[in-house]
């Protein structure tokens, strides 16, 4: 029973959390409000993020963020749920998000998302998906950071998907160093195809920076290896969950 009205009070401020931050970044766009670090674009998602943790009863607790620190990263972390978006959200600086097209197409939601400079991607369609890369490597010249989720969708368990090779193109072409994050306990808050929701800690791990200069379109893969066998690694010697060796998806 509590589960559930944790759930509702999640759901309600998702509307009521869209309208103020959404629309808050509508009329900053509206009156051309430049995009930079501590403007409504930089901390309206981050506040966005918080307060659905705070209605979630989610905690969470950061490992070596030293790792984040600076600019123009692509933070590429595993996807789980819901609760892996709030608190990247949060917790993230000046933070572009690549996702699904679909949640740009849900009313205030995805104009707000769009005018704040996150990234749509058509996943079905591999051409449009690289056009948006190339959208978000504009976003990283101009000094912001990209999250993204290479297992493509939310999964069932900690065990590691395979990697779409997507976002290690745009790293490659940003020339900007990757930053591996480990997401643990986002299963506990809400699992996928459920409702409810149960207070939990959420742990962000950090790790270290993957430098990608001078690599090429070649290197995709080996960068891709070396960043998910990066996050296994630390999923197994923190949490005993053992994924499978690195495939590409």
């Amino acid at each position: 029973m509590i589960a559930t009205l944790r759930a509702a009070l999640v759901l309600l401020n998702f509307f009521v959390a869209t309208c103020i931050f959404g629309g808050s970044v509508l009329v900053a766009a509206f009156l051309r409000v430049k995009d930079r670090p501590g403007s409504v674009y930089d901390w309206a998602p981050r506040w966005w993020g918080i307060t659905h943790l705070f209605w979630g009863g989610a905690r969470v607790v950061e490992h070596d963020a030293h790792h984040k620190q600076g600019a123009q990263h692509i933070f590429v972390a595993n996807h789980l749920g819901n609760f892996d978006v709030f608190a990247l959200a949060a917790k993230l600086p000046w933070i572009k998000f690549v996702a699904k097209a679909e949640l740009f197409r849900i009313p205030l939601f995805g104009p707000a998302m769009l005018r704040a400079g996150m990234i749509p991607i058509e996943r079905a369609n591999r051409k449009a998906a690289f056009k948006s890369y190339e959208s978000a490597t504009e976003r990283i010249q101009r000094g912001a950071s990209v999250a993204v989720y290479p297992e493509g969708t939310r999964g069932y368990e900690y065990a590691l998907r395979p990697f779409k090779k997507g976002p290690f193109v745009l790293a490659i072409q940003a020339q900007a160093p990757v930053v591996p994050v480990l997401v643990y306990g986002a299963l506990d808050a809400q699992r996928k195809g459920e409702f409810k929701v149960h207070p939990t800690t959420l742990h962000l791990h950090y790790l270290p920076a993957i430098p990608t200069a001078g690599l090429t379109y070649d290197d995709r893969d080996a960068l891709a290896r070396r960043t998910y066998e990066a996050m296994a690694e630390c999923l197994r010697t923190r949490y005993g969950v053992e994924s499978p060796p690195y495939k590409p998806g």
